[in-house]
Parts: C-alpha cells; sequence; structure tokens
C-alpha cells in the first residue's frame, strides 16, 4: 500500500475518534436561530422549544442508515462509518463533476443545495467559507473540487473503485440545506421592496 494511503487511512481515523469524542458530525442537521444578542446562530442543536423536523421539510439531512438500506454487508459498513454528503449550487459545473465522480464510482450520499443566503451561512459554518461543491467523507470536510484528491479520500475510507450498486438503488433526493422560511401570515404585512439582502453567490472551484 502507498505511504500516502496509510497516512490518509490514519487521518480518518485520527479524525474519526476527535469527532466522536467531541461530539462533532459534519452531516449534520443544520438550525438557524437568532440570539438575545440578535447574532444569527447556525448550530447542530435546535432551538430551546423548537418542534421536531418534519420529514421532507428540508430540515433534515439524509441519513447514514436510509442510505446503506439495502446494500451489500461491506459497502453497507463503510457508509455507516463514512457517510458522505455532497453540498451543490445552482449552475456549478464543479458540482456537476463531484456528482458525477460520485455517480460513476458507485458512491452512496445525500446531496444538500446551497441556494439562499440562510444557506450560505450555514455553509460557511459548516465548512469556514462559501466555496463550492463542498463534501464531507465521514468526518474529513473537502473543499472545493478535485477529482484526484476526492478520489484519494473515496479511497482511504474504503469505497471501492469498483462498487456495484444493486440493482434499482437511487440516492436521495437532493434537499435544501436549511429549513425554508415559513410563508407569511395571510393579512400580514408584505416585506417592503428591497428589505430583503442581496443573495450572495457562492464561489465555484
Amino acid at each position: 500500500m502507498p505511504a500516502n494511503a496509510h497516512y490518509l487511512i490514519a487521518n480518518f481515523a485520527a479524525l474519526a475518534l476527535a469527532c466522536g469524542h467531541f461530539g462533532i458530525g459534519f452531516a449534520q442537521v443544520v438550525y438557524k436561530s437568532v440570539g438575545p444578542d440578535g447574532r444569527t446562530v447556525y448550530s447542530d442543536l435546535p432551538p430551546v422549544g423548537a418542534p421536531p423536523p418534519v420529514a421532507g421539510s428540508g430540515n433534515t439531512a439524509a441519513a447514514p442508515g436510509r442510505l446503506s438500506d439495502g446494500l451489500p454487508y461491506a459497502l453497507r459498513q463503510t457508509v455507516e462509518r463514512y457517510p458522505v454528503t455532497l453540498y451543490t449550487g445552482k449552475d456549478c459545473p464543479p458540482c456537476d463533476a463531484a456528482r458525477a465522480l460520485l455517480s460513476g464510482r458507485g458512491v452512496p450520499y445525500a446531496e444538500r443545495t446551497v441556494s439562499t443566503n440562510d444557506d450560505i451561512g450555514a455553509l460557511q459554518s459548516l465548512s469556514g467559507e462559501g466555496r463550492l461543491p463542498f463534501a464531507t467523507i465521514g468526518p474529513k470536510p473537502l473543499k472545493g473540487y478535485s477529482s484526484a484528491t476526492w478520489a484519494e479520500y473515496l479511497d482511504a475510507a474504503g469505497y471501492d473503485r469498483s462498487i456495484t450498486l444493486p440493482p434499482g438503488y437511487r440516492n436521495g433526493t437532493a434537499t435544501p440545506l436549511t429549513l425554508p422560511k415559513p410563508a407569511a401570515a395571510a393579512g400580514a404585512s408584505a416585506p417592503m421592496a428591497g428589505s430583503e439582502p442581496p443573495l450572495v453567490i457562492p464561489m465555484y472551484r
């Protein structure tokens, strides 16, 4: 086994142990709330008194258990240990290339879309920047797209290059990274024109 492969596997093991110890996860549900000081906060913990997430609402990421349903034992173990989540944007050629790489290798993955300022804020909270595509393989974040780098980390996580998915297997539908804002109540005054902040377009690399 090449030396760099040993290093990547060791890196994965260290990250997994650290994330397990500190309770950190990268493909988690993201909640938005406003603190007492008026600051917007993104967190994987729901605000106090918040209702539970509704299935299909965009607030719940595809769970590893769902991704692994019906998969062969060895692949199921890999998916449960190192679930893959891909964060994408509209009209993003590198996102299309990343999606094609995962699909071409037969890697089960959950996809989260970034299309609003709330999504971008959550993405920056998760990755430290607003660049797309962004992905996580278990605890390992991948910023920007490089086919060689992504392939190395998929190899290190145990995703074989010759994966054969069961007939009819499909990845889940892509969902927004953050919960859409609720519709205004009937009779509520409409927001003034120009009151919404302009959409911040993420960088594609």
